[in-house]
């Protein structure tokens, strides 16, 4: 049985489905309406926005955004997607050291889906701080996983570079 709050996700998901098609304006006024549906301080609602300004090019915006979001206790897999758009955006305003910050305890999280999206968002800020070693150990270590060969010899040349590489 369907919840008015699935009703909401599956619109959402709907209306993500069509970004490529349409206007940035449009796009974020019908994310807006729906964020509308909810209260002022709902963690999801507040997280789509943020997504919604980020896609069309408003970082600024969407760090105040993800912020809130994070704060009024949004949790599960959009919890993870927030900080890695928030770090992006960061990082895309000139501040990678907070991109960084946040985003480095994120590899002693458990592991999921993410985890490629996190080591490559770590590795472009780690580049922009003159850490540059640091973020081709990081990026091979991600890389290392998805070879048909050469994983264990890849792994280990990343964690020279990037100690806490997986």
């Amino acid at each position: 049985m369907s919840t008015p709050d699935d009703a909401w996700e599956d619109r959402v998901a709907t209306l993500w489905a069509t970004f490529e098609v349409r206007a940035a304006d449009d796009f974020v006024a019908r994310i807006e309406a729906l964020a509308a549906e909810r209260p002022a301080d709902d963690a999801a609602a507040l997280f789509e926005r943020g997504c919604a300004q980020d896609s069309t090019g408003h970082p600024a915006e969407a760090v105040g955004l993800y912020r809130v979001a994070l704060a009024a206790g949004l949790g599960g897999i959009r919890r993870r997607r927030a900080l890695i758009q928030l770090a992006s955006s960061l990082r895309n305003l000139g501040q990678a050291d907070k991109s960084v910050a946040l985003l480095t305890p994120e590899l002693d999280t458990p592991s999921d889906e993410l985890d490629d999206a996190v080591r490559a968002v770590l590795a472009l800020a780690l580049a922009d701080v003159g850490r540059a070693r640091e973020a081709v150990g990081i990026s091979v270590g991600a890389l290392a996983r998805h070879l048909p060969r050469y994983q264990r010899s890849m792994a280990r040349y990343a964690a020279q570079l990037f100690p806490r590489s997986p």
